[in-house]
């Protein structure tokens, strides 16, 4: 790989530093000195660095006594030890004062004429605790069981959360599925993990009109052979057909509280199954384990995040992603912090909606991303100076790295150059933040993830596995296993291994020197701070959400009117990537009769009921032909060159057809 960080915007903000908030370091948790130690005694001994944070962090009702097996690809953490993830989020906090704390506030979309919520709730620690209670009580007699696994398709709702602690509870592994993907989608994932339940709701509202996702439901569950159950939330308003020989309502299965201590169950236990989009067009079910995720999800609330009892935390994401289980749900509580929740789009009514819910709330910790932040910026200045961001004190980005000027802006008109802000690296694979800034210690550069956390052991890379030259492009790895890290993808080991650890390993080889590539591209800056680069594979990040290219492809080829389709990624301003769609049609059908502009529509509405609104093509290129190689295989480079506009670099020698470039460049968007 050649140098790609030597860009004019990079070399200029890479010397332009920000150190911690003197405000800040005062009353943060970690100190200078604490970081150092840490990542000493990580340097010297990572097993017993793990043991002892494992010990101070996790509540054990059997305490482990291996605290690493490691058996390349495969890693197991805390054997011997068990525990529950429930317990750890919410009973051992009903001792102390927390008990009568907020655990978690939440606010739905509909507003008054005056702005304020119409649907507003609050719950403690103990009253959350007993509702995750009655409702795993239900879900027990319904017959749901340890090892089932559970899926969930809701809204941002408290009853969401409810559904995922007690699961947890149970020892049941839930799969969350984003409320915004299509009944297909739906269907493709409970098949895959073989769920035995669906918890879902009547719907949801997103931008002043009611989303039927009970409707999505009943269409996923004609293919699902192996849902029992179907659990729905009466949203009231939102009306919604039902089955009484498959669905139950939420509130009618809730059982009296009871003061049983829950099951406890294995460190290795399967704690959450979360499907992420993959190159091969198949979801991979990324399987995570209770204890190691904890205990990563915990430490990184408390060094990135610096949450403490006081502290109103807002992690933007849907717990349809990663970043909503690990940063709005299993992380905050396990600290024993207030959450926010809320469920509707950021500019309904208004670009006022996210500062007036700051102004209004107190709102301490804000964790969004970086999409977002440019969408905010092209509304302008004017919708977070009208209110009040002074609660703020720490912000944060994630999903993509965040552009200098992004940066700036939110540090600027947000966090009023007073919150340090945190600019996170990591992978739904991951569990948690890996690389990222310590809020009270480092010092950060607009664009720059900084430098990996204690016990994180990252590199850049050649193909050969060889550190590259600081400046120059390379592999972003990860050189030794840490207790958060997916333990494979759900039924399929050996896609595991070639998707993670095939790629690239160091000098003494995959035996002695494995290493998981992350599928990224990075370059290290002379302070040793990463630069996250991108993608290096065909997954396509969109507003920082990763879509499989062949999912969208796929998609666009069941259409009747489609021959044959290619996706690419292209810049977008707001979403950081947008889908870019070449598709040729099929001679003597019907679309003969449509402009391309209406084919155009139908075929972005047909990926979006296929898949969801996430995937839609922002554009659609109609062509003859696309370009090959003459063994067949799709030129997606070229078409990323003329998706950006750029002049095709590279070797085309091996192209079938060149002059296909030139019909392909010739296009005029019609749609």
């Amino acid at each position: 790989m050649g140098n790609e960080s030597d860009t004019l915007e990079q070399l200029l903000y890479e010397k332009r530093t920000f150190p911690p908030p003197q405000g800040f370091v005062k009353k943060s948790r970690i100190k200078k000195n604490d970081l150092e130690v840490l990542y000493e005694k990580a340097n010297q001994n990572l097993e017993s660095f793990w043991e002892e944070l494992a010990h101070e962090k996790l509540v054990w009702t059997t305490p482990f006594t291996k605290t690493l097996s490691w058996d390349p690809p495969f890693a197991q953490w805390f054997l011997g030890g068990k525990l529950n993830a429930s317990a750890q989020c919410l009973d051992q906090h009903l001792n102390s004062s927390r008990k009568n704390k907020l655990a978690l506030v939440w606010e739905g979309e509909p507003t008054h004429p005056n702005g304020n919520p119409i649907e507003r709730k609050t719950y403690t620690y103990e009253e959350l605790h007993k509702e995750v209670v009655r409702f795993s009580n239900g879900l027990k007699k319904l017959g749901l069981k340890s090892g089932d696994r559970v899926a969930i398709y809701m809204p941002l709702i408290p009853e969401a959360i409810v559904a995922m602690l007690a699961c947890a509870r149970l020892g049941a592994t839930h799969s969350v599925v984003f409320g915004g993907f299509s009944a297909e989608a739906l269907r493709d994932r409970i098949q895959d993990a073989k769920a035995r339940f669906l918890i879902t709701a009547t719907g949801s509202y997103r931008r002043g009109k009611e989303i039927p996702l009970k409707a999505n439901v009943d269409l996923a569950v004609l293919q699902t052979p192996t849902i029992e159950k179907v659990i729905v939330v009466d949203r009231h308003k939102i009306q919604a057909p039902f089955n009484c020989a498959l669905d139950v309502w939420y509130h009618e299965i809730l059982e009296p509280f009871t003061e049983e201590a829950p099951e406890s169950f294995d460190s290795e236990h399967p704690l959450f199954i979360l499907y992420t989009s993959g190159t091969t067009g198949k979801p991979k079910g990324i399987v995570h384990s209770t204890a190691g995720f904890l205990l990563w999800a915990r430490l990184t609330c408390e060094w990135v995040f610096d949450l403490n009892d006081q502290d109103l935390h807002w992690c933007t994401a849907d717990i349809g992603w990663v970043t909503g289980h690990t940063y709005v749900v299993y992380g905050p509580l396990a600290c024993g912090a207030t959450i926010f929740l809320y469920e509707g789009a950021p500019d309904y009514p208004s670009f006022h909606r996210f500062w007036k819910i700051i102004e209004r709330e107190k709102v301490t910790v804000f964790y969004t991303a970086p999409t977002a932040i440019r969408s905010f910026m092209r509304q302008g200045e004017s919708y977070p100076l009208e209110c009040d961001l002074s609660s703020l004190r720490l912000l944060g980005t994630v999903g993509e790295p965040i552009n200098p000027e992004a940066w700036m802006w939110y540090h600027k008109v947000i966090g009023k150059e007073r919150c340090p802000i945190v600019d996170t690296w990591w992978q739904t694979e991951t569990g948690g933040i890996m690389i990222s800034p310590v809020p009270s210690v480092t010092t950060t550069k607009p664009g720059s993830a900084t430098q990996p956390l204690p016990g994180v052991f990252a590199k850049v890379v050649d193909d050969h596995g060889k550190p590259v030259p600081l400046g120059h492009g390379g592999k972003l790895v990860l050189t030794r296993p840490w207790p958060a890290q997916l333990r494979t993808i759900y039924g399929d080991n050996d896609r595991y291994k070639k998707q993670y650890w095939s790629e690239v390993c160091g000098p003494g080889g995959f035996e002695k020197e494995p290493y998981y590539f992350t599928g990224d591209t990075a370059h290290c800056d002379q302070d040793g701070g990463f630069w996250i680069m991108g993608r290096s594979d065909d997954v396509i990040k969109v507003a920082g959400h990763r879509l499989g290219s062949m999912e969208i492809e796929s998609a666009l080829v069941s259409n009747p009117f489609v021959a044959e389709a290619a996706v690419v990624a292209k810049p977008d301003d707001i979403k950081g990537s947008a889908v870019c769609a070449f598709v040729t049609l099929k001679k003597n059908t019907p679309n003969q009769l449509l402009s391309h502009s209406e084919l155009s529509q139908i075929l972005k509405q047909h990926v979006t009921k296929e898949i969801g609104s996430l995937a839609r093509p922002e554009e659609i290129r109609f062509t003859d032909a696309l370009p090959k190689t003459r063994s067949g295989k799709i030129m997606r480079r070229l078409l990323r060159d003329i998706a950006c506009g750029k002049a095709t670099l590279g070797d085309t020698s091996t192209l079938e057809d060149l002059s296909v470039l030139s019909t392909l460049r010739d296009y005029q968007d019609e749609g």
